[in-house]
């Protein structure tokens, strides 16, 4: 029997019958992914950092301190950002695995170590996840999130509440783009963003996928979750107001005739950020996961240079080591 989308709305456009869709043109054709994976494998990509992996992770890495109670965010490696405000703690897609993968001995690995532990974290009211891709939704991390922390709320996109219902996790709120819901003295808001899901051969697109908007006492901060670059996210900022922080990806884009419909890369990163007119940004979704061709030491550079050509400041979109904390 063919599959139906049980939220189906049809004045919805993001919305089919079989699952949900991006609002922007399809740009991957067939074959592509067979194309991408067999010249990754010729050209032996991707390459290590320009100086080794051992000095990246020197570079790159230190130990999370979540001393004190002041108002901080923490970046703990690929798109997991730990966020403590007004006395709420939340965290976005974590994933504090050795694999982001369904299998513990294949798939992809850690280049770099985690900075934190579940038993490390100093609270958690709440999980913003943005889709079911495995370097967003790991379920070894939700398990151990959800025993150290009976009480934290997932806020999840339509069609995700199914998988937590199988793992007998029900603290789960569903929405749908620009639903919103209330959890403590905040405000959760799932916004559109340019992507995919899947978990399987079988499931593709049926579940949404999305950004997050935090709003708490006029404080506006957006996680993007992944997306590709499009002009339509600057209607985030048209309808709840300019971000006072964003965790924006700039990692896992090369190709970009593979990965452009999904990922965007530094540049456009940068253009996001003054799209949705950010006070301050973190760069995510780099420096962990070998997810795509380019290596691990090029989106930072890429950043600066960005940052350069775009006249920024250094403090305006800030490149924090795996657990470094940013203060709010």
């Amino acid at each position: 029997m063919a599959y139906s989308n049980p939220y189906y709305d049809p004045g919805k456009p993001h919305h089919t019958p079989t699952g949900f869709r991006n609002l922007e043109p399809v740009t991957r054709e067939p074959g592509d992914l067979k194309r991408w994976r067999r010249e990754r494998r010729e050209e032996g990509l991707p390459k290590p950092p320009g100086e080794g992996y051992d000095a990246f992770v020197t570079r790159w890495w230190q130990p999370a301190q979540f001393d004190g109670t002041h108002d901080a965010a923490w970046w703990l490696g690929h798109a997991t950002v730990f966020v403590r405000r007004g006395g709420l703690h939340v965290i976005t897609d974590p994933v504090l695995s050795r694999r982001a993968s369904p299998l513990s001995f294949a798939g992809p690995e850690r280049r770099t170590p985690t900075p934190a532990s579940v038993a490390d974290l100093p609270g958690l009211d709440v999980v913003m996840l943005s889709h079911n891709h495995y370097d967003h939704l790991d379920g070894p991390t939700v398990r151990a999130l959800v025993k150290r922390f009976p009480r934290v709320c997932f806020v999840v996109p339509l069609g995700l509440k199914r998988w937590f219902d199988r793992a007998g996790i029900h603290n789960v709120r569903e929405l749908d783009w620009w639903e919103s819901t209330r959890i403590g003295d905040a405000t959760f808001t799932l916004v559109p963003a340019r992507h995919w899901s899947a978990r399987t051969l079988w499931d593709t697109n049926r579940s949404l996928w999305g950004g997050w908007v935090m709003e708490q006492d006029g404080f506006r901060f957006w996680f993007a979750g992944d997306t590709g670059y499009s002009e339509r996210l600057a209607e985030i900022s048209e309808r709840l107001g300019p971000m006072d922080l964003a965790a924006i990806p700039i990692g896992a884009y090369a190709p970009r005739w593979f990965m452009g419909g999904q990922h965007v890369d530094p540049a456009q990163a940068v253009q996001l950020h003054r799209d949705l007119r950010c006070r301050q940004s973190i760069a995510i979704h780099w420096g962990v996961f070998e997810l795509a061709d380019e290596p691990l030491d090029e989106p930072p550079r890429l950043l600066a240079e960005a940052m350069a050509a775009g006249g920024m400041g250094a403090d305006e979109f800030r490149l924090l080591r795996l657990g470094e904390a940013l203060a709010l």
